[in-house]
């Protein structure tokens, strides 16, 4: 069977004392076969002969035990023959790559124009899509990295950073409007007034701006 092991290399024994059973998988996706389940003579007799001795009791589960170590012992010849069978009727469920030997499932993992598995060979408009959602990510992972969205934050607890009132635009601690929507800033407000239409000083108790005109509240 030195020419199966490629095939059988990627499966797993699901054989126990009562028969045999194998489950082959894919290669590069991992989509899986079960291969019929095969009856072992010998399995079977073990558990005819322990179903015995659970209802008589004494040597009859004795006899059971024994001939299950005797179906282990002797059991590797009717293993490999039920795994031949199991590879044979698995082969027609995958195909053989010839560049790379890996088994791999026809319907996802296949290129048939190709001839090839798709690792070797992929697909060209399934690869040029997964690359360009890879070069989206990166760009969308560049651009992001790129503005700075702590600007705004007070790290260090200075309390140095102060936002308009109005529009919560950052303001500079020299500025006494904001830029944004020209409101007067809270600092600049605490030390003296200024017209709410024209942004002029006023002077304490200017009830009309001296520029513009506007009342004053």
């Amino acid at each position: 069977m030195s020419n199966l092991i490629q095939f059988v290399a990627n499966h797993d024994d699901l054989s126990t004392d009562k028969g045999f059973q194998f489950k082959f998988y894919c290669d590069k996706c991992r989509n899986g076969h079960m291969s019929r389940f095969h009856p072992n003579s010998l399995g079977i007799a073990g558990e005819l002969m322990r179903a015995a001795g659970s209802l008589f009791g004494g040597s009859f589960y004795d006899a059971g035990n024994a001939a299950y170590h005797v179906q282990r012992a002797i059991g590797g010849k009717a293993h490999d023959a039920a795994l031949e069978k199991a590879v044979q009727e698995g082969k027609e469920y995958f195909k053989q790559c010839t560049r790379c030997g890996h088994w791999v499932c026809p319907t996802v993992c296949w290129n048939h124009t190709a001839g090839l598995c798709e690792s070797c060979a992929p697909d060209e408009h399934e690869e040029l899509a997964a690359q360009q959602r890879q070069a989206a990510r990166e760009q969308i992972q560049t651009k992001t990295r790129q503005h700075d969205y702590t600007s705004q934050l007070d790290f260090l607890g200075t309390g140095t950073i102060v936002h308009c009132k109005s529009c919560q635009n950052k303001l500079e601690p020299s500025q006494k409007f904001c830029p944004q929507c020209g409101t007067p800033s809270v600092a600049a407000q605490a030390k003296e007034k200024f017209c709410t239409s024209c942004g002029a000083s006023l002077k304490p108790g200017q009830h009309f701006c001296a520029d513009c005109g506007t009342k004053q509240a």
